[in-house]
């Protein structure tokens, strides 16, 4: 059997693209030049609005895993340290930093990203819908607890191309605290990104707005 590592040495594809699979080749060019990169860093930078959740429970768990404050038109970075078995994701929203690791895994045969944030990990299926990629919550855990999936942190989670730009819409909620965040916004590279993505198949259906 082949080792982990060595396997993501083979491939060199990167993460999305891994958990993707047949399914990459669905997504549009500026969502998949958000996650092209298999090794290596990369940055972008914009604007995004943060919403936080007043319950107690909401911002006790935003404290937990260093969620952002609210705020509106907030400038946004995000650097990325890439290699073909894990991401590293800085994000800094003003002047706090939101950091995250992300890698793929596998349960019953499908495959999920698993992002690790503070002491929560977080298992997402990802699923391309026109202009969108969306994320649907299977499973997480607390330091290496299982937890029930109908208490998990849900809410709509996307990224989408909207004319050409990459925008992206998290939310984090569940029944046990109501909101806990939810950012939204759009990015651009920081500088040029070298890349040599096809263009997406005509396969994939004409792009649809809302």
């Amino acid at each position: 059997m082949t080792h982990p590592q060595a396997e993501c040495s083979i491939h060199r594809q990167s993460l999305y693209r891994q958990v993707l699979g047949r399914d990459w080749d669905r997504l549009p060019t500026a969502i998949r030049a958000v996650h092209e990169t298999s090794e290596g860093h990369v940055a972008f930078r914009g604007r995004a609005t943060v919403e936080r959740g007043q319950a107690p429970l909401a911002r006790l768990a935003a404290f937990i895993a260093g969620f952002p404050a609210a705020g509106k038109d907030v400038p946004v970075e995000v650097h990325f340290a890439c290699s073909s078995c894990r991401e590293t994701w800085n994000r800094r929203f003003g002047d706090k930093v939101l950091r995250s690791s992300l890698q793929k895994v596998e349960k019953r045969k499908e495959r999920l990203l698993a992002e690790d944030l503070g002491p929560f990990r977080i298992l997402c299926s990802l699923a391309p819908e026109a202009d969108r990629l969306h994320f649907k919550v299977r499973g997480w855990s607390v330091l290496g607890l299982p937890l029930p999936l109908f208490l998990a942190p849900g809410g709509r989670t996307f990224e989408e191309d909207r004319d050409g730009v990459f925008h992206f819409h998290v939310e984090v909620e569940s029944p046990l605290t109501g909101l806990v965040v939810r950012y939204r916004g759009w990015l651009k590279p920081a500088a040029p990104i070298k890349t040599n993505m096809p263009a997406r198949s005509d396969s994939a259906g004409a792009l649809t707005q809302d």
